[in-house]
């Protein structure tokens, strides 16, 4: 073949600051043409990408406010944003659950909450024991695989699986959405802020059993671990509303947005899993003691997603008094009474609130999300908490350097892939090895076990397709819509499909 005659490229850099102003050429083999690696720190700064809104609402699908009449909420981690408190107490509480009722080690006494361990979105393989993270189809993201607190090696991984794929029927039920979807799967996905704290005890356990060279079946611990946690909710609910403030995050935007959207006579209701009290208790520090005044619905103890899936359960009265619920027969929804349990089904009928008309907003995108899109047409909202995380990383100048730098460094490796000789292929194994420690580097910055929520190197997560797929918008916090008018419209971006331009603007 040609000699492959061309000046080499700083390699060892990793960084446009290290190439400067001098960054050298390529030049193509089999051409006479050079291309240039434009690193200049003058041009750098027309390069890199403008800053994200860190209040921004993200458009999914097309979304026009004056067609919602109707905004439903969920109400933790939607309205009610929780402190990092939180997840220290629910670690806590269902790390004693587990001495204590299912008389595990006292030792795990002294296993400390892992405040940055894990991330939402994770799986849980049931049978191996392995806390990992899947992109979108389905395949492992190496070095984001974690038996207890240490990272299980590559080839290991390819070992246990077989493959870097994982079959969709090991990875979701039949049925992914319903409520029982736990029990028919091999892997559990861990989608829920509340699952956050969940992980971090199942690992320390795994650690210490591993450490201490105890047997034990991944599965029972498990179900043992969540069982625990989730035991512990109604003492949580109690403890919050004891000390509201110590939990909860307070938004002082809130009562302006609901004041916002009353005054442009839209209708609110609430649907939530949790209890009056708590949610009561923490509306009122959020909003004020006549928070129930801008509702025209609100439903406690809804247990979705059943309340989504079923059609036969009936909605029953709250009594706030005697905080009990009463036998009579639901047949309208008044403003300021309190109800519970009941379906969709029942509130779409006895309201007349159907399809785009209503726009719901919860943080789950299974429980709260998918069901009323796919099955009722209404329109959905995510609050993401992770995203302001996720945005101030993005907007660091040192990693839109990477990020960039890594996009411009895949082109070249692309571009001279198909050349042969000695020469190149050492060229193109330096190259590859600096895009590798630039990816983990990328990866760290977001968290140093898993990464970022939403990607994976270079693919979307499995959780972030799914949200994307169930959510029409999703923001920070609900109250980034207050950027907005209530008649504004979301356009999701023109994205690039692999077969057109790589970019619209040369």
């Amino acid at each position: 073949m040609e000699a492959y005659n061309r000046y080499r490229l700083q390699t060892h850099a990793g960084s446009f600051s290290q190439l400067g102003s001098g960054a050298k050429c390529v030049k193509y083999p089999r051409t006479s043409s050079y291309k240039s690696i434009r690193c200049a720190e003058g041009s750098r700064a027309k390069k890199l990408p403008q800053d994200v809104n860190p209040k921004g609402v993200f458009a999914c699908n097309e979304l026009d406010l004056k067609e919602v009449q109707v905004y439903g909420f969920d109400y933790d981690y939607t309205l009610a944003c929780y402190k990092p408190s939180m997840d220290y107490l629910l670690y806590n509480l269902g790390r004693d659950m587990l001495i204590k009722k299912y008389k595990y080690p006292e030792g795990i006494a002294n296993l400390e909450y892992r405040e940055n361990f894990a991330v939402r979105g994770l799986h849980y393989d049931i049978e191996k024991g392995l806390l990992l993270k899947l992109d979108s189809f389905l395949q492992i993201q190496l070095g984001a695989v974690y038996r207890g607190l240490h990272p299980v090696p590559d080839d290991e991984v390819l070992r246990v699986y077989k493959n870097r794929i994982i079959p969709i029927a090991y990875v979701e039920a039949p049925h992914k959405h319903s409520h029982n979807a736990v029990h028919r799967t091999k892997m559990i996905q861990l989608a829920d802020l509340f699952s956050v704290p969940e992980m971090s005890l199942l690992c320390n356990v795994t650690e210490y059993f591993l450490q201490n060279h105890i047997d034990y079946h991944p599965e029972i611990l498990f179900r043992d671990v969540k069982n625990s946690v989730q035991s512990c909710h109604p003492i949580m609910h109690q403890l919050v509303v004891e000390n509201v403030s110590e939990y909860l995050e307070q938004n002082k935007d809130l009562r302006r947005f609901f004041e916002r959207l009353h005054k442009a006579n839209k209708k609110m209701f609430l649907v939530t899993n949790s209890p009056f009290h708590f949610v009561n208790k923490g509306m009122q520090f959020l909003v004020g003691e006549n928070w129930k005044d801008y509702f025209d619905v609100v439903i406690v103890q809804a247990r979705k997603p059943r309340f989504f899936t079923e059609e036969s359960r009936p909605l029953r009265i709250y009594d706030e008094v005697k905080q009990t619920q009463l036998w009579d027969r639901v047949t309208k929804l008044n403003k300021g009474v309190v109800y519970l349990e009941g379906t969709v089904k029942q509130l779409q009928d006895i309201t007349g609130w159907r399809g785009h008309q209503v726009l719901y907003f919860g943080d789950h995108p299974y429980s709260d999300l998918a069901d009323v899109t796919l099955e009722h047409g209404w329109r959905t909202g995510a609050i993401i908490k992770e995203l302001t995380h996720e945005i101030e990383t993005l907007n660091d100048p040192k990693f839109k350097e990477n990020a960039n730098w890594l996009q411009m460094l895949t082109g070249v490796i692309e571009e001279h892939q198909d050349y042969e000789g000695a020469e190149v292929q050492e060229e193109l194994g330096e190259w590859m090895k600096e895009r590798d420690q630039l990816r983990n580097e990328i990866k760290s910055v977001f968290n140093k076990q898993f990464g970022s929520v939403f990607r994976t190197y270079h693919n979307p997560t499995y959780f972030s397709r799914r949200l994307f797929r169930f959510a029409d918008i999703y923001m920070s916090s609900i109250t980034n819509l207050l950027e907005y008018s209530t008649s504004h419209t979301f356009y999701p971006r023109r994205g690039v499909m692999p077969h057109e331009y790589t970019s619209y603007f040369m």
